[in-house]
């Protein structure tokens, strides 16, 4: 299967395209707000020598992260699939951080963080190994205390991670994405995407102070 995979959820964006699971191509960009999206998808395939109708799904970083950005990458895919007949999924964004962490061989206990605005952050916690990564905590919305407190001596990774000592930068990337969504056993195509960023309700907040 083709995979066109977009992660737009934070301050660096990317598109790549894959085929039966291999990374063919990927493009990035930083800085600013806007997502220059097709540019970017068209680079990718050009460089792959992949044409628009050779794509069969398109997977998205459905966050948590920037609203914007989230909300754009499902708007092209769904724009897409009511183009053509293609199947869409999405795919945790905090996956796809700790995927690219097992890549640059970080293998231990990690937490990951993510902008939540309003000086919180989207927090989990996970058990990296060359073979697998497992979660340990369910990605919660915490404050900063909460971080450290949480984090019990793991590395702290993702794209706030430089506001914590010893915080390691990671963006999810597309490729992770494209990768993740290559192990599905079923690219759905049927329900509407939804952002993990909007369900909040699904949370736990976690009280100042708790560790665990």
């Amino acid at each position: 299967m083709t995979i066109l995979a977009l992660e737009f959820s934070s301050g660096q964006r990317s598109v790549a395209v894959a085929v039966n699971g291999s990374v063919l191509n990927e493009a990035t960009e930083t800085g600013g707000r806007g997502v220059a999206a097709f540019a970017m998808i068209e680079r990718v395939l050009a460089a792959v020598k992949i044409e628009r109708e050779q794509i069969q799904a398109i997977a998205v970083g459905l966050g948590p992260g920037s609203y914007t950005g989230i909300r754009a990458a499902i708007a092209l895919a769904e724009g897409w699939k009511l183009a053509r007949e293609i199947r869409v999924t999405g795919v945790s964004s905090v996956a796809a951080i700790v995927s690219v962490a097992q890549t640059e061989k970080i293998f231990s206990p990690v937490s990951v963080v993510i902008n939540a605005q309003r000086e919180e952050f989207y927090g989990a916690t996970y058990d990296i190994t060359e073979t697998g990564c497992t979660e340990i905590t369910p990605l919660k919305i915490v404050s900063r205390s909460d971080v450290l407190s949480l984090s019990q001596g793991r590395l702290i990774i993702g794209p706030e991670a430089p506001k914590f000592p010893a915080g390691r930068l990671i963006f999810p990337n597309a490729a992770a994405v494209a990768k993740l969504a290559a192990q599905l056993n079923d690219i759905q195509s049927t329900e509407p995407l939804e952002p993990i960023y909007l369900r909040e309700t699904s949370f736990v907040k976690a009280r100042h102070g708790v560790s665990g």
